[in-house]
């Protein structure tokens, strides 16, 4: 294979996002719909029957699964959704509505098919999640849908058009709900749809439609080329067969999602970007991830995300996804934690920061917050943050705004901006998440953060500390850690000074 250059995606910042949350851009999904199952129970002895294990059920799970799975993906990230589908007039059916609903997918357009089942996935599963798959059972619609209900997806297809959504996101699993017809509708709209992105088993019927995006799976891309797929080395495999794959479907850009090995943008014009797997998981781990890939994307780009960030955020998102068991979703919380903990030395605005640090109370995470100017870092600062982070799980830096540093050490400071300073700070390893305040002191973001402790430098006393009523009000402790003496930061800079008028 030849040697092609591929550069690396740039990393998915925290706002990208919040973007998606403030701006909930308005996406509609069209596609098939599947109630997946996951019955999970312990498994301790084989059947005299046949030799399989006897699975003694202690829970069911259900979620929206196919297309579904992307709608409420999208709705999880904090986009505006609606779906246009088609399910059986069953209790499958009733189940698989009320699911999106509740997860804030907007239902009315679901087209209701009396003749004709839910598609449905179960699986058996032995063992504590993510546990042992045993057999999966499945209900799929025979044939395809009558002529009734594809007069009424193409029509409720037109309707959503109509409405303008910011995006289209097809996810076709060949179960009969995109017919040629719902295809036409689309054809007829395509030049007021802003960005369609296709996530379908067989992309060919619709590189006609021109589609801004696809997102195959290696397997996926080399159906549609109808060639083989190496063992190894599928990355190469699919730089050099990018020109085919956009021709093939018709697709401005191609992302290609890689498994194991993360995921690469094939654009028409420039250097194909790749983004590596944050996460390995098992096949049985992985369920839903190439749904959420898709949404995740769509809905940055749709949010005005560019779209080399955007493939660092989808693969982000699917790699949330896959450390989950059953067939899960992203939410814009998690994605938050997860890109806050890649970008150590982003300053988070409060808001993220309390998004980033609910999560981690959710996994029973002890706080520890800390603040100061830490402008000119040295070996006092180093010992003294890697003492508190040894209190907790997760540690907090609040640093002094620039003004802040002026109004409390004069005009000559801060000798290095917030950016410099949250960059070195979040580059140690004691230290987990960085934020500002402009307040001489850290008062209302002690309020807002509620941490378990407090800490400061030896320096101080307990009661020489404005926060420390704050803290201790909310059940928190206050912390006085050791102080290396003459390592200040004060003092560094007036020797420095000192040695240059000399």
């Amino acid at each position: 294979m030849a040697l092609i250059p591929v550069a690396c995606a740039p990393v998915a910042s925290v706002t990208a996002a919040a973007r998606i949350t403030d701006r909930r851009p308005r996406v509609l999904v069209l596609g098939d719909v599947v109630l997946d199952g996951w019955v999970r129970g312990t498994a301790r002895r084989v059947a005299r029957d046949g030799p399989v294990p006897v699975v003694e059920p202690s829970s069911e799970e259900i979620a929206p699964g196919g297309a579904g799975n992307a709608a409420v993906a999208l709705a999880a990230l904090g986009a505006d959704v609606e779906i246009v589908c088609t399910v059986g007039d069953d209790p499958d059916g009733r189940t698989l509505r009320s699911a999106l609903a509740e997860a804030g997918v907007r239902t009315d357009r679901c087209v209701l098919d009396p003749a004709r089942a839910t598609a449905a996935k179960r699986r058996i599963v032995a063992g504590d999640p993510p546990g042992q798959p045993v057999a999966r059972y499945d209900v799929v619609p025979p044939g395809l849908p009558g002529s009734a209900t594809v007069r009424a997806l193409a029509d409720q297809t037109t309707a959503a058009l109509h409405d303008a959504p910011d995006a289209v996101l097809v996810a076709d699993y060949g179960l009969g709900a995109l017919s040629p017809a719902v295809r036409r509708r689309i054809a007829r709209a395509r030049g007021r749809i802003p960005l369609l992105v296709v996530d379908a088993h067989d992309l060919a019927p619709w590189a006609d439609l021109r589609p801004d995006a696809v997102t195959p799976s290696v397997e996926e891309a080399a159906a549609v080329l109808g060639v083989d797929l190496p063992e190894r080395d599928r990355l190469a495999w699919g730089l050099e067969h990018a020109p085919a794959l956009r021709a093939a479907t018709g697709a401005a850009e191609v992302l290609l999602t890689l498994d194991v090995d993360g995921s690469v943008r094939l654009p028409a014009d420039g250097t194909p970007l790749r983004r590596p797997a944050g996460e390995h998981a098992p096949p049985s781990g992985a369920c839903g991830a190439g749904d959420v890939f898709a949404a995740a994307w769509t809905a940055a780009v749709a949010s005005g995300t560019p779209r080399e960030e955007a493939l660092s955020l989808a693969q982000t998102a699917a790699d949330v996804v896959v450390t989950l068991p059953g067939t899960a979703v992203c939410t814009a919380a998690a994605l938050t934690c997860r890109l806050a903990a890649g970008d150590p030395g982003s300053v988070l605005s409060h808001r993220d920061l309390l998004t980033v640090l609910a999560e981690h109370r959710a996994a029973g995470h002890r706080v520890v917050f800390t603040n100061g100017c830490f402008d000119v870092l040295h070996r006092g600062h180093v010992a003294y943050l890697r003492e508190a982070a040894e209190l907790g799980d997760v540690l907090v830096v609040a640093l002094n705004s620039d003004d802040c540093v002026t109004r409390l050490k004069g005009p000559t400071r801060p000798v290095n901006p917030l950016e410099d300073r949250a960059g070195v700070i979040g580059a140690l390893a004691a230290v987990d998440l960085v934020t500002s305040f402009d307040t001489d002191s850290p008062v209302e973001l002690l309020d807002l953060v509620r941490p378990d402790v407090y800490c400061k430098g030896g320096d101080y006393t307990p009661e020489m500390l404005p926060e420390t009523p704050v803290v201790e009000r909310m059940g928190g402790e206050v912390r006085i850690l050791g102080y290396l003496a003459d390592h200040s930061t004060s003092a560094i800079v007036a020797r420095a000074a000192e040695g240059a008028g000399r």
